[in-house]
């Protein structure tokens, strides 16, 4: 079975595949403009930030821009990996897997780790997600980072039967057990992690992904939203893309009304302001919104 990461990549190369080279030129120009002289990626504030970082590196790995590779490795070098939260470790893990490929040349497909790696166990970090190593979002971090690292996830059925208890009447998921709302990103979390270890297709979350969604196109985080966001819409289409389903509404037209003039992607069309995480959503979200129209 095909790595969520895998699967991303693939997801964001079929939205570059599907632009101009002006295009092109565009995106990689705002990507480019984030990137400090240690080659890591700044964040909302400007400062260097390896969650970002992850980001960013993948973003250059896709649109064939060039990086050095000596200045990636000090800069991985210079992060204290044990004593990072399970989203910074998972991004460093991540970032290491990255440099390789791009030591390579390999942008065509996602590799599998050299060999197996250890990772900390989950009960280990000190900070997770809500505080919660069962919720979809952290149980999403995690088999990412197990499926990057080249281990495999045990106590599958254990998994499958813990975000039961996360899953809302209307179908979708929340992030808390004792919550009131399903959100879009419990619910996309929750969907890629059950299709990693499950067979069984997930019509209620998927019902629920479709409620979320309105007629420009976009999803809304929570049905108390006042607007869809970026980041939501990616995550609900590439959740949509992997259980082979198709939305109500087409989307490309809300993505590219997305794109700003800076080349980079912004989050709602209140803001101005884009980042290089925002791009990543961008383009996930056209790869996504083309692979099943």
């Amino acid at each position: 079975m095909q790595s969520i990461s895998a699967n991303i990549l693939d997801t964001l190369k079929s939205g570059k595949d599907q632009l101009g080279s002006e295009a092109i030129d565009h995106l990689s120009a705002f990507v480019q403009s984030q990137l400090l002289q240690d080659h890591s990626f700044m964040n909302k504030s400007g400062e260097s930030d390896l969650y970002y970082t992850s980001f960013g590196w993948m973003l250059c790995l896709v649109l064939g821009i060039h990086l050095d590779t000596d200045k990636m490795t000090g800069y991985l070098s210079c992060q204290h990996e044990h004593d990072l939260d399970l989203i910074h470790y998972a991004a460093f893990k991540r970032c290491e897997l990255i440099l390789y490929m791009h030591k390579k040349g390999r942008a065509l497909t996602w590799l599998k780790t050299r060999s197996k790696q250890h990772v900390k166990d989950l009960n280990d970090f000190k900070q997770v997600p809500h505080q919660d190593t069962r919720a979809p979002y952290t149980q999403f971090i995690w088999t990412s980072l197990l499926e990057d690292t080249g281990n495999k996830l045990t106590e599958k059925s254990k998994i499958e039967k813990d975000l039961e208890q996360y899953r809302h009447e209307t179908g979708g998921f929340m992030n808390v057990s004792d919550g009131h709302t399903a959100t879009t990103n419990a619910t996309t979390a929750a969907l890629a992690v059950l299709g990693q270890i499950s067979q069984v297709k997930q019509e209620k979350a998927i019902s629920y992904l479709n409620s979320m969604q309105d007629a420009t196109g976009g999803y809304k985080a929570a049905p108390s939203a006042p607007v869809p966001d970026l980041l939501s819409t990616a995550t609900a289409l590439f959740a949509l893309k992997s259980c082979n389903e198709k939305p109500d509404y087409p989307a490309l037209e809300f993505i590219e009304a997305h794109w700003a003039e800076s080349g980079g992607f912004i989050a709602t069309l209140l803001d101005e302001k884009s980042d290089v995480e925002y791009c990543f959503y961008g383009l996930l979200a056209l790869g996504s919104a083309l692979s099943i129209s």
